[in-house]
């Protein structure tokens, strides 16, 4: 694949946000952790389970129409298999939204039964979001909300930054800053990350990074791939990364003085166009990996 670059990301305010969320902890009913449906591995915090203690939690896989739905069945048997209950969702549709409030009161569905006992009626289910930048986040709380959006108002223990929002009479959610953890020990990881934008492109190498993408996926190169630049899987088959990326930008008609590839160009075509979703249904990363 040629040179590699080293993403490397250190968010002043991690350690920050982490107290931010222990702080808050003794509010919240459940944690609800949103990740990329196309890199669940690369999309979850490593930090959280020490961060959220022994906190109920509700995974959300968002972005799913983007991912693989087989590879996504998977994610949701392997996540079961652990205790944890799964959601597809793409936020931006509202697809599998509305099995969210269902989901969470089947999880605290002993805590609600032993308020009943106590006579207490309707109790306020509050929740804290949380995931990594980019990951949809405020897409998720905007689709919840709606319209309606009801901020409420500072309370005691809530450090600055929290925002707490009103979605009806009996819940709450409570939305945390997007946060990385300080290093990326695995080079996939930080890779996957780069991908679908959770890493800001102005610290990368764009044309690194189109080649480390296109090499990830040309093993299983999609219909709707071929398609976009019109070539066949032949094609695709055997290039190196750098010689793909070349007829990508030939077959697209970037060329420069001297007829030579805008290799930039290119480069940020193909990161754009994978994240907006026009190479088809492509997943990343698998249980099994």
């Amino acid at each position: 694949m040629g040179e590699k670059q080293n993403i490397q990301w250190f968010p002043g305010h991690m350690t920050k946000t982490k107290r931010k969320i222990q702080s808050s902890l003794k509010l919240i009913d459940v944690v609800v952790e949103i990740l990329d449906a196309r890199i669940p591995l690369s999309s979850h915090n490593p930090d959280l389970a020490e961060i959220i203690e022994n906190k109920p939690k509700l995974v959300l896989l968002n972005k799913c129409d983007k991912a693989d739905r087989t590879a996504t069945k998977k994610w949701v048997d392997y996540y079961l298999e652990n205790g944890v209950t799964a959601l597809p969702v793409d936020c931006k549709s509202g697809r599998g939204i509305n099995k969210f409030v269902p989901s969470l009161r089947n999880i605290l569905s002993d805590k609600f039964d032993a308020q009943k006992k106590k006579g207490i009626k309707n109790p306020v289910l509050r929740v804290m979001i949380v995931g990594i930048p980019n990951v949809g986040k405020s897409s998720f709380i905007n689709r919840v909300c709606k319209q309606s959006i009801a901020k409420v108002e500072d309370r005691p223990g809530v450090t600055r930054g929290n925002q707490w929002y009103t979605i009806s009479n009996d819940l709450e959610l409570l939305d945390t800053p997007g946060v990385l953890w300080p290093k990326f020990d695995d080079e996939k990881t930080a890779l996957h990350l780069a991908f679908t934008g959770a890493v800001k492109d102005r610290v990368l190498d764009i044309e690194l990074l189109a080649m480390d993408f296109l090499e990830a996926v040309k093993k299983n190169v999609t219909p709707e791939f071929l398609s976009r630049f019109k070539m066949s899987k032949e094609d695709v088959d055997g290039k190196k990364p750098y010689e793909l990326l070349e007829l990508i930008g030939r077959k697209r008609g970037m060329l420069i003085s001297g007829g030579e590839i805008d290799m930039e160009r290119a480069s940020n075509l193909v990161i754009d166009e994978y994240r907006n979703g026009k190479f088809g249904n492509i997943t990343l990363e698998y249980p099994e990996d």
